[in-house]
């Protein structure tokens, strides 16, 4: 059986600039942010979701480990859909 990729909405972060006022919140914390948001606009239960992708444009620091999978688990998403692709 073939599965299908099916892509529900899309959300994204505030873009934040170095030492701006986004500086202190943690990348995982904000991508849960988004995800948080993408579940109160579209119902969506996360522990349908197989894969999260996410992409990060500079990943330095704290930045650089399994940022998707991260902010799965961050947003609270259940360990079975935080088998992420980053």
């Amino acid at each position: 059986m073939t599965r299908e990729a099916v892509i529900v909405d899309a959300v994204r972060s505030p873009v934040g600039k170095r030492n701006g006022g986004l500086a202190s919140v943690h990348p995982a914390d904000l991508s849960a942010y988004v995800l948080q948001a993408l579940v109160e606009r579209t119902g969506l239960d996360p522990g349908l979701v197989d894969d999260v992708i996410w992409g990060c444009v500079s990943q330095i620091g704290e930045q650089s480990f399994d940022i998707a999978r991260t902010a799965a688990l961050s947003a609270g998403w259940p360990i079975r859909s935080a088998v992420a692709n980053g």
